[in-house]
């Protein structure tokens, strides 16, 4: 296995889910909610999550090819699109409540779009496509699961995460990792650029 990937595709994924701040939405969107169900959920959620980022991530740069749209395209459109993210998480309010009942929030909104959203679904194509060696390749699989499975985890924790975080430790949190999702959407910019220019 090829550590050093797996260290930048565990960063990468990380900050892009925030599986700290995921369990605080899911907390407050379901309410009255017995932990089993909870539990239940937060399950169906991650595993559902880590397959679509699996299978988008190792199949979805030949759809790209398909429609005409190349890879180092990819790359900055992705590294654009992280960087609003990464924008979004360090200046937006973070929401901790749902309006109307929500009966099972595991696809939606909890796996699409907040897990497998267009932020992680471009990491993960960018990580499998730069993927050249089997032991990459298995790195990046492994982060996936890893990732999913600490979500799940502090989903199925998330009312003690709430009460020991609070409103304000999460923000810091999440302004720290936009900031660090910001340097790595530059990265992918930069990448993206240098292989269409040849430099």
């Amino acid at each position: 296995m090829d550590f050093p990937v797996l260290l930048n595709a565990l960063t990468a994924l990380f900050v892009i889910i925030d599986p700290i701040g995921t369990a605080l939405i899911f907390n407050g969107i379901t309410p009255g909610h017995s932990q089993r169900q909870r539990v239940l959920q937060a399950f169906k959620a991650s595993l559902i999550s880590a397959l679509l980022l699996i299978l988008f991530g190792n199949y979805g740069a030949n759809f790209l090819a398909y429609l005409g749209i190349s890879i180092d395209a990819f790359k900055i459109s992705g590294g654009l699109l992280l960087f609003y993210t990464a924008f979004q998480m360090i200046t937006s309010e973070l929401k901790f409540s749902m309006q109307g009942a929500v009966n099972d929030v595991s696809v939606f909104p909890m796996s699409i779009p907040l897990l497998a959203g267009p932020g992680s679904l471009t990491v993960a194509i960018i990580l499998f496509s730069n993927a050249s060696t089997a032991g990459s390749q298995l790195a990046i699989f492994s982060a996936v699961l890893i990732i999913c499975t600490l979500t799940f985890i502090c989903m199925s924790s998330s009312i003690y995460i709430k009460k020991i975080m609070r409103k304000t430790g999460d923000e810091i949190l999440r302004r720290f990792l936009g900031v660090v999702l910001a340097a790595l959407a530059i990265q992918f910019i930069v990448d993206g650029l240098a292989s269409m220019l040849h430099v």
